[in-house]
């Protein structure tokens, strides 16, 4: 079985980082559809994915999956802490929304059927194993 090599990793976890924040931005600008809290939240580490790996393979840097892992971790660990809330593991009083913004929980978080907050943490824990897999080939 041939192995991925880091830079073809960078590059996968760039293009999802990519993508997700294009789709953010799509559904947010095109749509209309306000951001919760939790979703501004975890477009802070997302947004700054596309431009650091993207720089990072345009300079041929190797070693920029370890900003990727660290951005990963924290927007995924939003990610994860939205969708508990999503799912009612979360208590509604630790809820982050206002009442008068868009709610983290109800039915305007579903793309496709899927929920918005469990598309993210699959985005973020892909780009966070893609750029530690990229790390691994690097003999620096």
């Amino acid at each position: 079985m041939n192995r991925m090599s880091g830079e073809t990793a960078l590059g996968l976890a760039w293009i999802i980082a990519l993508v997700a924040s294009l789709a953010v931005l799509f559904i947010g600008e095109v749509l209309g559809q306000t951001p919760c809290v939790l979703c501004w939240f975890q477009r802070a580490f997302m947004f700054p994915l596309a431009i650091v790996l993207g720089l990072g393979l345009w300079w041929r840097d190797g070693r920029v999956g370890r900003y990727g892992i660290a951005l990963a971790l924290g927007g995924g660990a939003i990610a994860l802490w939205h969708m508990g809330l999503y799912v009612g593991l979360v208590p509604e009083r630790v809820q982050p929304c206002t009442a008068t913004g868009p709610s983290c929980t109800d039915d305007n978080q579903l793309v496709f059927g899927i929920p918005i907050p469990l598309m993210a943490l699959a985005a973020f824990a892909l780009i966070g194993a893609l750029s530690a897999l990229s790390l691994k080939d690097t003999r620096t």
